[in-house]
């Protein structure tokens, strides 16, 4: 089924993580860097100009890099986040889970997404291509303390019977890939950045898998930093370029830990009656046109906005969407806005005899061709990570030059 999400994409397209890591892997292969596996942090020391890292390999031998900056993408229990002495702010969901992924066969109807609420709880399909699946299943309330994994490792048979119960009787199970049990925590850090070190991914928040938007969140996290992180190692802006980093994430993360935190719950509702109402208001609320084009904006993170972002441009702005803070629109006869190595804003404009003078201040900063404005009497000025940063009437050159000034 086509999504009415925003994007010239519309589609969702479910692969499994260690895919995605292969894919980013290979395509860093062709850029010269090399990602160096089963290499531990051990420890590290900031100080205002450089990080001193130190690393343990697997065999056995240890060695001290020097770094500029030191980004901890290190997941839940982050060494990084701990040596920093970074509270974990948040709370531990009182609910188990299993986490499975299997092939399954029985699966009447072409691979799609299934999500049923049972009496008994909450259960999730999600293909992964072929017969392989994953199967997420609440399994009641904690049997043990908050954050301990009090349950035992599922097996495929636990798996089956959740199927047979809440499903299809018909799933039969195989060829487990990965089977786990967890509990869902909803943390994060107050700040992303401490000096010359930053958190990204799990190792700055964490939260429910509903919606399926942990993986997407954590790159997200890494784009908005590295643009900016690029631009700063060139001399091209000032390291409080930086500083807007955690002022963006840390605002999506707090609504998205929100957003799963209530899905959750209502998904994991317990008795007849609460379960009747949830089932009914859903289906009802959630068959209208307009309810379901905001919820494929929101699972697919294209609503996703910095409307209270440092780098927005203070003053007047043109009235026309798209706003400062929220995402340019994409347009399908384009390249996308920072493709290529270096990082540059794009312009949206009609041509000017000021275009010269602005390119020869400011050419390192933009890109060389200036595209098609959204609306032919305003322009358009649009950050690396496809976020609008400016809007203002065509013309009004003056504006992108005091913009430029200001963050360089």
């Amino acid at each position: 089924m086509i999504s009415p999400v925003d994007s010239p994409y519309k589609f969702v397209l479910m692969i499994p993580q260690s895919e995605t890591e292969r894919l980013l892997e290979t395509h860093l292969e062709t850029l010269g860097v090399k990602v160096e596996r089963q290499t531990e942090l051990k420890s590290f020391a900031a100080t205002a100009s450089s990080v001193s890292c130190s690393l343990a390999h697997s065999d056995g031998h240890e060695e001290t890099v020097e770094a500029e900056w030191l980004i901890g993408c290190d997941g839940a229990h982050s060494t990084v986040r701990h040596q920093l002495g970074m509270t974990f702010e948040g709370s531990t969901m009182l609910n188990d889970w299993i986490l499975a992924d299997i092939h399954l066969d029985g699966i009447a109807g072409p691979p799609a997404i299934n999500i049923y609420w049972h009496a008994a709880g909450v259960l999730a399909l999600f293909p992964l291509g072929g017969t392989r699946y994953r199967v997420i299943a609440d399994i009641g309330e904690s049997s043990g303390s908050i954050g301990e994994g009090s349950r035992p490792t599922p097996t495929l048979a636990d798996v089956e019977e959740i199927l047979n119960v809440r499903g299809s009787q018909h799933a039969r199970a195989r060829d487990a890939v990965w089977l786990s049990a967890f509990s869902i925590n909803e943390r994060k850090v107050s700040d992303y950045r401490s000096g010359r070190v930053f958190l990204a991914g799990d190792a700055a928040h964490v939260h429910s898998p509903a919606g399926g938007q942990g993986m997407n969140t954590g790159m997200q996290d890494a784009f908005n930093l590295a643009w900016k992180l690029a631009l700063v190692a060139k001399g091209l802006c000032p390291a409080s370029l930086l500083n807007s980093y955690s002022a963006e994430r840390s605002h999506i993360a707090k609504l998205l830990l929100e957003a799963t935190g209530k899905a959750t719950t209502m998904a994991v509702l317990k008795g007849g009656v609460k379960q009747a109402i949830r089932n009914h208001v859903a289906s009802l609320v959630l068959g209208f046109p307009p309810v379901k084009h905001e919820v494929a904006n929101l699972l697919s993170e294209v609503a996703a906005a910095y409307s209270d972002s440092p780098l927005n441009a203070s003053g007047a702005h043109f009235h026309e969407a798209p706003k400062p803070g929220h995402r340019a629109p994409i347009r399908s006869d384009e390249s996308p806005v920072g493709a290529g190595r270096r990082p540059r804003f794009a312009l949206f404009a009609a041509a000017d005899a000021m275009l010269p003078a602005l390119r020869e201040m400011w050419g390192n900063l933009f890109e060389t061709v200036v595209r098609e404005p959204f609306h032919s009497d305003g322009l358009w000025l649009v950050r690396p990570d496809g976020y609008v940063a400016l809007s203002a009437k065509a013309g009004d050159w003056d504006a992108v030059d005091k913009y430029f000034a200001r963050i360089s």
